[in-house]
């Protein structure tokens, strides 16, 4: 099961950079297409809803890699038992709140999928399409946090922990500034 979760977080992860990658692409086509007269209006929709996906595709990977902004100076200050119990009011403060967002996205984009909306834009799709990038971005991520309480309930460390000391091992203190 652990091999197929991180398969998974890394797999959206990847999703994530391939979207910024089409939106080089689209951008580099765009500035192109400006300089010759082509049409290339509707790109700038599209821009936006692979920015929209690119940041909730990478959410749970960013979040196991220990690359969210996370303030641990009284995390690091305190004894590891102290830091397990604050690491777990965090998770389940997060779990609480992400379980929310996902709630609410996913009726959202059923609505919009049941009243056949469609997007507004000069690229006219039905809206449903892009907001399903956020859906499943925010179920990644709620998956994640589940996963880590776990880790954490279980006596383990946190994956973001452990990422960011390996990273510290390496030399590796950039995250650190």
């Amino acid at each position: 099961m652990r091999r197929f979760l991180d398969r998974l977080y890394d797999g959206a992860g990847a999703l994530g950079a391939f979207c910024v990658f089409l939106i080089f692409v689209l951008m580099i086509w765009a500035g192109l297409g400006r300089q010759f007269n082509w049409r290339v209006s509707g790109i700038n929709d599209i821009v936006a809803w692979l920015c929209a996906a690119a940041s909730f595709f990478a959410m749970a990977h960013a979040f196991r890699h220990g690359d969210f902004v996370r303030v641990t100076l009284l995390l690091e200050a305190v004894p590891p038992r102290v830091r397990r119990m604050l690491e777990l009011v965090c998770l389940f403060i997060a779990l609480v709140c992400v379980g929310y967002l996902t709630w609410w996205a996913t009726s959202f984009t059923w609505e919009s999928y049941e009243f056949a909306e469609m997007a507004t834009g000069l690229v006219v799709i039905p809206i449903w399409i892009p907001q399903s990038t956020f859906v499943v971005g925010c179920w990644l991520l709620l998956l994640a946090l589940v996963d880590e309480t776990v880790v954490v309930l279980r006596g383990g460390k946190p994956s973001y922990q452990r990422a960011v000391e390996a990273r510290h091992a390496a030399g590796d203190f950039s995250s650190d500034v």
